[in-house]
């Protein structure tokens, strides 16, 4: 997060991921806070160029035209590195291999094709949207979007995506995933998921459990629909407290709350460059302020927080 410097605070610093065994994946990094690109349509490069000028340096996207412009975000991204605001390795980029079930018409694969084919297709254009000159392609991770109809289909597409690991996929995870389906790859495959992407909101207990294991494998949680379905939560008096506290928006001081929870990371997709700024700078200002005259105030929050969530150490 170029935006705020070095990160001093520890609420604002990246994230290991130590969820797969590779020395190539234990060593690899994950920003708190991701730029997520679903819906941005042909705004896409815009705002992922706005992103990282912003400072963000995570970006996730998907390989799935009916949401996702994953070669809009390639030309963003392009766009940042020839411009010298970013290296390509000081970024953190993560797509999705779709099934055909969340596919339309315009699918980067043969519909037809056997799945690992249609895992390799993927792949291979996710490869060439992130192309930049004179660099070997790569991604830092790619995630299965969804389980597949049975488990043993989403082991052979997750065996498939092995197959890239550790250099030209550094790490592997799954979204909208159960904690059953978690546990499986966790035990059965040959490197288990390095991040979870789910929704965060009430109807799932926001994935008390499941956040618990993953904290518990040192895999990361990463949070999407962290705003839209919790407006409760942004203006309950935790968010309050260390808004009025730190001297920061509702919004920035709500994700802190959230990444307090221990081994997360938050998809902010927002389409405002100041709000870019305020979020990563915000954060950073919470942090601070919690690890010096805030403790107390930020200890109670994070507490009352914990509770209105259910999480079982509250």
């Amino acid at each position: 997060m170029a935006a705020i410097g070095a990160q001093a605070s520890r609420l604002a610093r990246d994230l290991a991921l130590g969820g797969n065994s590779s020395s190539a994946a234990s060593s690899s990094k994950i920003p708190r806070l991701v730029y997520g690109t679903a819906w941005k349509k042909d705004q896409t490069a815009d705002l992922v160029y706005a992103a990282l000028r912003a400072g963000f340096r995570g970006i996730d996207t998907a390989a799935q035209p009916k949401h996702y412009d994953e070669r809009g975000v390639g030309e963003g991204v392009r766009r940042a590195v020839a411009e010298g605001i970013v290296k390509r390795q000081q970024l953190f980029i993560q797509t999705k291999f779709t099934a055909p079930d969340g596919q339309s018409h315009m699918a980067p694969y043969d519909l037809a094709a056997p799945l690992v084919e249609k895992v390799h297709q993927s792949v291979q254009s996710s490869l060439d949207n992130f192309t930049i000159d004179g660099q070997e392609p790569y991604l830092d991770s790619i995630v299965l979007h969804s389980p597949l109809d049975t488990i043993q289909d989403t082991l052979t597409a997750w065996k498939a995506l092995e197959s890239y690991a550790p250099h030209t996929l550094r790490n592997l995870g799954i979204s909208n995933a159960t904690l059953p389906v978690v546990e499986a790859l966790h035990s059965r495959a040959a490197r288990p998921p390095a991040v979870v992407q789910n929704r965060f909101h009430a109807r799932t207990g926001y994935e008390g459990p499941l956040r618990a294991f993953c904290r518990d494998r040192g895999v990361v949680f990463q949070s999407f629909w962290t705003i839209t379905a919790n407006g409760r939560l942004v203006q309950s008096q935790p968010v309050v407290r260390v808004a009025r506290g730190a001297g920061v928006e509702a919004v920035a001081a709500y994700y802190a709350l959230v990444l307090g929870l221990g081994n997360v990371t938050i998809l902010d997709g927002t389409t405002d460059e100041d709000n870019m700024k305020e979020d990563l700078e915000g954060v950073e200002k919470v942090g601070l302020w919690a690890e010096g005259k805030g403790a107390a105030d930020w200890e109670a929050a994070l507490k009352g927080f914990k509770t209105m969530i259910g999480d079982a150490d509250a």
